[in-house]
């Protein structure tokens, strides 16, 4: 009995211990948008194996949405956008940290759909039914689509036909395609390479839009967390490289 009495006391014990070294750990909170999803989970997963023992905390979402969240004072370590507005927004807004500013990635507009050889450039999406973007006033990937039309001579068609879906994200938009819900859907190439039915039908020219850059930079309360930073140097260090390499983003120029 006392030994059995000796177990259930150690027991005890370790499991305070754990609780105690959760509520312990840090909490690393990151606004990331949507299109990096599976990269972040990949990275977040590396940076634990790496014997770190802070949390990371992750909000999906559009830049836009997630740079507002912020403003209006939602909590985050670190920010990355999908473009460099809304990391512009939240520099005006006294938001970030200016000096741990940097391009993180690049990525390339596509724009997919079922398998179809009638569709290879932009003049050709007239004739679709229903067009996926995410949402221009939010989503940077639909921003950038957006300007492409309209450099195109296209986008007021569209628009006034009704034929474009708004998605409140990049993958809600590839959804749409990859399911047949829509004709197609512009995305990114690093979002198109997780299809499943659907292919990409053409690259958007580059000519149309502007370079897709990943700016990250730490927020102000991030800057003086010792693990954000830790998480920051991580993951604009040869193992983030590597990963977001590995899922199709373009090299930091």
């Amino acid at each position: 009995m006392k030994k059995l009495h000796t177990i259930f006391v150690l027991l005890a014990a370790s499991l305070l211990w754990a609780s105690a070294s959760l509520q312990a750990a840090e909490e690393i909170r990151i606004s990331v948008p949507a299109s990096m999803t599976d990269a972040m989970k990949e990275l977040s997963a590396q940076f634990a194996a790496s014997g770190k023992h802070a949390v990371v905390t992750p909000n999906y979402g559009p830049s836009g949405t997630l740079a507002k969240q912020i403003v209006e004072g939602a909590p985050a370590d670190l920010f990355i956008s999908a473009n460099q507005k809304w990391m512009d927004y939240l520099r005006d807004e006294k938001r970030i940290d200016p000096a741990s500013e940097k391009i993180l990635a690049a990525n390339t507009l596509v724009f997919v759909g079922m398998k179809n050889p009638a569709k290879t450039k932009m003049a050709d999406l007239v004739g679709l039914k229903q067009i996926a973007i995410g949402s221009p006033k939010s989503v940077p990937a639909g921003e950038y689509a957006a300007q492409a039309m309209e450099k195109a001579g296209i986008y007021k068609q569209l628009e006034d036909a009704q034929k474009l879906v708004m998605a409140k994200d990049v993958r809600q938009a590839l959804t749409y395609a990859d399911r047949g819900e829509t004709d197609g859907a512009f995305v990114y190439k690093t979002d198109a390479l997780m299809a499943t039915q659907a292919v990409i039908l053409f690259e958007t020219p580059q000519d149309l839009y502007a370079p897709v850059t990943y700016p990250i930079a730490l927020t102000v309360d991030g800057a003086k967390n010792a693990e954000a930073k830790a998480f920051y140097a991580f993951l604009t260090g040869p193992e983030g490289v590597k990963v977001f390499l590995k899922y199709g983003f373009s090299a930091a120029k």
